[in-house]
């Protein structure tokens, strides 16, 4: 029996993300080069699904399989993970996710772990569905670290918490930015973002679109930056937000290579507004000054983006010290009665709210009034998208004044 190129290629995130600590969606793009678009997509739902419900999958193959998965050869884990994935959560032929998760183990040349491989599958078609229904509500059931559930219990109560990992399990909305012309899709409640089936990929290549959350475009409409205008935009690869920005933009980002696909981007997209700049934005170059607006969209956790990142959970790391540092080193480069927008796709109090205390910067009230449907449960004067209640990346957005 050969293995179907959807599954293989899947199989090959699934081992290169654990045992190489390589991004899953930098790994699919490698391998799903030949296959085609049904094909595509189903090697995308198999190994971001399984990568995300790694811990809940390892429970059940702890469990039924009666061995420690720390016990297993990394090539047959990747296997179970794979065919569990298939039989607790898609509605697949249980026989075909058995034997495909057999004859990957067979491929990856561990034919003594055959039988144990076989066993474990028919242990897993018969028990897994029951097993996944009785576990208590939490992050095992949901597939989280327990840090991530607690953040978010202590933020915004069990109920919400529960909410935003269902929410982050499920496939996010595919939203478009128009730039130019027209585009088949919907209009959304974010001016200029449309919801799409899928995103166009010769009006992506021509410069027409660029797909972007909701969350995303509406912190670069916060910046409200105009003709005229100097404005910094401090972390700004690849450039979605950079090229919404009108005035004299000053891109800046510290790594080439993110800056090389920057300036790419902003040539696509027509942004000759934009002008790219490879420094450290903590440590700005002392001509990058007299701004009359930033935007610090700030490295973080990335907690509101899990979704769409299908590793980020088992990656993800806050950094309050950063972004206080990247915030700090803005504010000097802005203009007295200037307007700082901080920025972050993350839900976590630590990076949000606190960071701006810690800037001892005048919080601007009017942004929450602005965009009354984002605004922060809790604190008004700042916006959240959330995943579970806007359908969208949670974003938080604060606009700060100098």
């Amino acid at each position: 029996m050969t293995v179907s190129p959807a599954r293989r290629a899947a199989y090959e995130v699934v081992r290169r993300v654990f045992e190489d600590d390589a991004y899953a969606d930098r790994v699919l793009r490698s391998v799903s080069e030949g296959l085609d678009e049904r094909e595509r997509a189903f090697a995308r739902q198999l190994a971001y699904g399984t990568v995300q419900r790694v811990r809940t999958l390892d429970h059940a193959i702890g469990v039924l399989g009666r061995r420690p998965v720390r016990k297993l050869d990394a090539p047959v884990l990747a296997a179970l993970r794979l065919g569990a994935y298939q039989l607790g959560y898609l509605e697949v032929a249980p026989h075909a996710a058995a034997n495909e998760s057999v004859e990957l183990v067979r491929a990856a040349r561990l034919e003594r772990a055959v039988p144990f491989t076989n066993a474990v599958m028919r242990r897993l078609a018969g028990g897994i569905k029951p097993l996944l229904d009785e576990l208590p509500e939490g992050p095992l059931k949901h597939s989280y670290p327990d840090w991530i559930y607690d953040v978010w219990v202590r933020d915004f109560g069990e109920h919400d918490a529960l909410e935003l990992m269902r929410a982050q399990n499920e496939p996010p909305e595919t939203v478009v930015r128009l730039v130019r012309g027209e585009v088949d899709g919907e209009p959304t409640d974010v001016p200029g973002a449309y919801r799409v089936a899928r995103v166009d990929d010769e009006a992506l290549a021509a410069g027409r679109v660029w797909p972007q959350s909701r969350g995303s475009q509406l912190a670069a409409l916060a910046v409200s930056s105009q003709d005229g205008d100097r404005v910094l935009d401090s972390c700004a690869a690849p450039g979605g937000k950079a090229t919404m920005l009108r005035g004299h933009v000053v891109a800046v980002d510290v790594n080439e290579a993110r800056a090389r696909e920057l300036e790419a981007n902003a040539r696509r997209l027509g942004a000759t507004n934009v002008h790219v700049v490879r420094a450290d934005a903590t440590a700005l170059p002392p001509e990058l000054d007299g701004f009359d607006r930033a935007l610090v969209d700030a490295p973080c956790s990335g907690l509101g983006v899990l979704a769409r990142r299908a590793d980020l959970r088992w990656r993800a790391t806050p950094l309050p010290e950063l972004q206080v540092a990247l915030l700090r080193a803005a504010t000097e480069r802005v203009k007295p009665g200037g307007t700082i927008v901080y920025s972050v796709c993350t839900l976590n109090a630590d990076e949000n709210e606190r960071v701006v205390e810690s800037s001892g910067l005048e919080v601007d009230p009017t942004l929450g009034d602005e965009w009354p449907l984002f605004r922060h449960p809790r604190r008004p004067e700042f916006l959240l998208t959330l995943p579970h209640v806007h359908r969208t990346s949670g974003f938080f957005i604060a606009r700060l004044r100098l």
